[in-house]
């Protein structure tokens, strides 16, 4: 069993940065890759970024190409996503998941994410 706690969002005005940090704990054998996903009111969640667990290939939204940065730390029980030059549309709860444990389509499908964790709000506004 894997368990996933995303924390960092807060209210952070337009222009400005954010990180946000996933544990990861419980059994992490065999995952794929950790995924950042966000839900912003009356949207789809959309994936944001995805990092490889084995070689460490980074995949980026266009929305954020440029702006969003994930990393890998702790002795890889922890991924970042280092959010700078927020914009009002970046507003949403933002989930970290983690994913290739059984079955893989590739970094931006949800079905490609078998733990999910409870998600954390992100508020751009001034």
């Amino acid at each position: 069993q894997v368990q996933l706690v995303e924390s960092g969002g807060g209210l952070v005005q337009p222009g400005g940065s954010l990180r946000l940090s996933c544990v990861v704990s419980g059994s992490s054998l065999g995952y794929h890759a950790i995924g950042w996903f966000r839900q912003a009111p009356g949207k789809e969640r959309e994936g944001v970024s995805c990092i490889n667990s084995s070689d460490g290939s980074t995949y980026y939204a266009d929305s954020v190409k440029g702006r969003f940065t994930i990393s890998v730390v702790n002795a890889k029980n922890t991924v970042n996503l280092q959010m700078t030059s927020l914009k009002p549309e970046d507003t949403a709860v933002y989930y970290c998941a983690a994913g290739g444990f059984r079955s893989w389509y590739g970094p931006w499908k949800q079905a490609s994410y078998e733990y999910w964790g409870q998600g954390t709000q992100v508020t751009v506004s001034s």
